[in-house]
């Protein structure tokens, strides 16, 4: 990859590559191990704590990578997959293992034909129905016509591998240690051939990062189509493996819905929106936006240009306008924020109207303070409320004010000095200057 960030490290959609292989495993067993080399404390920081993490500290080939889990190995069943092989899919998993189970095998690995085999080792099926695979740098000419190929991943008896592992040796072109040689010591291997190459699509640069990632674009682009979702553009549309959406949702042009996304019914989202990590209901619009860690109910109306960062809830019926920025906020229904606004560790309650211009200073140098406005408040535009302070029912807020303390239920707060008009000071100030001759 030419870069300082480990290849599994890299992102697919917003999504490290590895964490992609880890979800679908995760569909499978809670029992997960990962052996990682050069790297691998930037790695370790995607992964959570329940994942056992094995070090490989010599590269000496995949068959010494999965030694250097042998303790993670019983006499359970172990499927083996790759960081960089991220499109696998649990179907195709499941279909493996029950293929597995069901014939008994010692070892049940998964084949693609391909047009152009290049690079892949080679499944060679003998007339005893044994199976040998060579890898690409070891074929003969005859080997390198044979369009099967291993895609890496198979399942094994767990103890039947550790016996086979202590056997390989590295004679071999590279000189290392193969996992594809197990084979030859085990007692019974089945195949099973996968239709869809896109699930065992590798990646090693990234040209090929880039080719992947449009091609699983596509498919999930496709998903959310055929599930009833209007995606203008699909050309200029990205939405990441994990998110969902609900029927009669349109997707507009240049949008990006990453992380886990839950989007509901009817809802217009776009265009030129980033949502992440949020939770959308029913009947919301987005437009021009930016939505992170947020919550967001029915009936929502947001953007253009606003900015929903981490802790945002807006309850049915809000509307968030142009150029609003909130974070850690709860706003309740049928308030509004329209324009120009900063509203951080702030709660707002129902029937609120918060003028163009407000700000919540919530930081005061040391720590965030909140600030509390209740049902039914008006903040005049222009408004300055500096946390901790308190905002009471019904009251008013005059235009222009800084609001320090406490304002009581149904009460004016001004907090602001008097305008002085002083008449004529500008013909004044321009006669003197005349007479300056400036």
């Amino acid at each position: 990859m030419k870069s300082k960030i480990p290849k599994v490290a890299h992102k697919i959609l917003d999504k490290p590559m590895i964490n992609w292989v880890i979800d679908v495993a995760r569909k499978i067993t809670d029992e997960i191990g990962i052996v990682l080399g050069n790297g691998k404390d930037l790695v370790k920081e995607l992964l959570d704590e329940n994942v056992k993490i094995f070090e490989q500290k010599e590269r000496l080939g995949t068959g010494h990578a999965v030694l250097c889990a042998e303790q993670f190995l019983d006499d359970s069943d172990i499927l083996i997959l790759y960081g960089d092989v991220p499109f696998i899919s649990y179907q195709t998993l499941n279909s493996l293992i029950e293929k597995h189970l069901k014939d008994n095998n010692s070892s049940t690995i998964l084949s693609v034909k391909l047009e152009d085999p290049t690079g892949y080792g080679r499944i060679i099926k003998n007339e005893d129905k044994s199976v040998k695979i060579v890898e690409e740098k070891d074929a003969d000419t005859f080997e390198k016509q044979i369009k099967e190929v291993y895609t890496g991943i198979a399942v094994y008896k767990g103890e039947q591998l550790k016996e086979a592992l202590h056997h390989i040796t590295p004679q071999n072109a590279q000189g290392e240690y193969y996992l594809t040689d197990v084979f030859e010591h085990l007692e019974k291997v089945g195949v099973v051939e996968l239709e869809n190459e896109t699930e065992v699509i590798g990646i090693n640069d990234r040209i090929q990062l880039a080719q992947a990632e449009k091609k699983i674009r596509n498919e999930i682009l496709k998903k959310h189509m055929l599930n009833g979702v209007t995606i203008q553009d699909p050309d200029s549309t990205y939405i990441s493996v994990d998110v969902s959406i609900g029927h009669d949702t349109i997707i507009y042009p240049q949008t990006f819905i990453y992380g886990k996304t839950t989007i509901g019914e009817n809802c217009e989202i776009g265009p030129l929106t980033r949502i992440k990590d949020c939770i959308i209901e029913d009947n919301v619009k987005i437009i021009r936006s930016e939505c992170e860690l947020s919550r967001i109910q029915k009936n929502v109306s947001i953007g253009p240009f606003s900015r929903l960062r981490e802790g945002t809830e807006l309850q049915e019926n809000v509307k968030i306008g142009n150029f609003v920025e909130t974070k850690k906020t709860k706003i309740s229904c049928n308030s509004k924020a329209q324009h120009l606004t900063y509203l951080g560790d702030t709660y707002v309650g129902r029937n609120v109207n918060i003028g163009a211009g407000t700000i919540t200073c919530n930081y005061d140098g040391k720590k965030k303070n909140k600030t509390f406005i209740d049902d039914g408040a008006f903040i005049g535009s222009n408004t300055s409320l500096v946390a901790p302070v308190n905002v009471g029912k019904n009251s008013l807020i005059g235009a222009g004010s800084v609001i320090t303390k406490d304002v009581p239920d149904n009460a004016l707060a001004l907090a602001r000095t008097h305008q002085i008009n002083k008449e004529n000071w500008v013909l004044k100030k321009d006669s003197k200057n005349v007479e300056k001759g400036v």
